[in-house]
């Protein structure tokens, strides 16, 4: 045990340190420019999603050379399809440009880091973005994982009922979510329809967000459009899967005054939508807070420029690293709990006399 603590806190000491070689090459620190807003720009970019992986960059006399991995940029418009690398958005010296094909002119927006067409007339080109970017990229790392994990898992079962390997960690939270969030909450019935999806939703945003704690990682869960996904495969299996007493209760509550029916049943239409809303914001906003913090907390240690600022800085933000390990799974957790109790109540049998 006090190997697996030891082994965990050189992980975190790594990671922060990491972090830290980060902020300064990515921001291209120097004395000429105030490190607040130099620290600034790198937490800005740290909580976009973008079309490449920066690594670090070395100098070469004046001149920064830059390591870094480009991802394919996939557009489509009424032109066709361009393909090309996001790194034909850099020149040599680490400048933005425009890329140029034919008469089609791309350009990445400094604030919002997305893509924008301009035609050689310099009408605006409306077009459709494929790109991989950072994003895309760990969540299908993160699904190659579970189907690598857990295929290997459900094969050694086959062979062994003892779990071996990763089996040993993931059973017991396997059966946790079973036993303690789809079965209370669904009911002995109906829970093992369900079970697929709140296994998946669950360790899906728990992977993501360890994945976002990693120096190199992206805060997967900090784009509203993952989190509004996720609600929405919520939202739709709570909506075709509920029986006639769901929405019964929805349209024409039994046992109220028929005035107060037609009152409430636009207001508890309007809950359904409501809740999958609650389910994405909360998921968004506490990811994208805990980072928030913690970058804050890093950059400290540039705005204190002292041993004893910096020390005390470096402590906190490892502190809040170990807490952050635990929100990822609380995010996690939470998703999925409420995940269960609407699709509880959308099956529940009401009986009145």
């Amino acid at each position: 045990m006090k190997t697996k603590i030891k082994i965990t806190s050189l992980f975190f000491l790594l990671a922060l340190f990491t972090h830290t070689v980060f902020a300064v090459n990515d921001g291209g620190y120097t004395k000429e420019r105030d490190v607040r807003s130099e620290y600034k720009e790198f937490k800005d970019h740290h909580l976009k999603d973008n079309h490449s992986f920066k690594i670090f960059y070395y100098k070469t006399g004046n001149k920064k050379k830059y390591i870094s991995f480009p991802l394919p940029v996939i557009i489509y418009s009424e032109h066709g399809l361009d393909v090309f690398m996001s790194s034909k958005f850099y020149n040599e010296k680490n400048k933005r440009v425009s890329h140029i094909i034919d008469d089609r002119i791309y350009k990445i927006d400094k604030k919002s880091e997305k893509i924008k067409a301009t035609l050689a007339s310099g009408k605006e080109l409306k077009v459709i973005d494929f790109s991989i970017t950072k994003n895309v990229v760990l969540i299908l790392l993160c699904i190659f994982l579970m189907l690598f994990v857990f295929i290997k898992m459900a094969r050694s079962y086959s062979k062994n009922p003892i779990p071996s390997g990763a089996g040993r960690f993931l059973e017991p939270i396997v059966l946790y979510i079973r036993d303690d969030i789809a079965r209370p909450n669904i009911g002995e019935k109906h829970y093992k329809r369900y079970m697929g999806f709140l296994l998946t939703v669950f360790f899906f945003i728990w992977f993501v967000n360890l994945f976002g704690l990693t120096p190199v990682g992206s805060n997967v869960t900090n784009n509203i459009a993952v989190t509004a996904s996720l609600a929405l495969l919520t939202y739709i299996i709570t909506t075709f899967t509920a029986n006639k007493n769901y929405w019964g209760h929805i349209f024409w509550m039994p046992g109220v005054p028929t005035p107060m029916k037609l009152i409430l049943a636009p207001i508890e239409l309007l809950g359904t939508i409501i809740k999958p809303f609650s389910l994405m914001i909360r998921l968004y906003a506490n990811m994208t807070a805990g980072h928030v913090v913690l970058m804050s907390i890093l950059g400290l240690i540039f705005i204190f420029q002292s041993w004893l600022g910096g020390t005390l800085s470096f402590g906190l933000a490892f502190a809040l690293c170990l807490l952050e390990l635990l929100v990822c799974a609380l995010q996690a957790y939470i998703f999925t709990m409420l995940s269960a109790l609407y699709f509880g109540a959308a099956v529940e049998e009401h009986h009145h006399d």
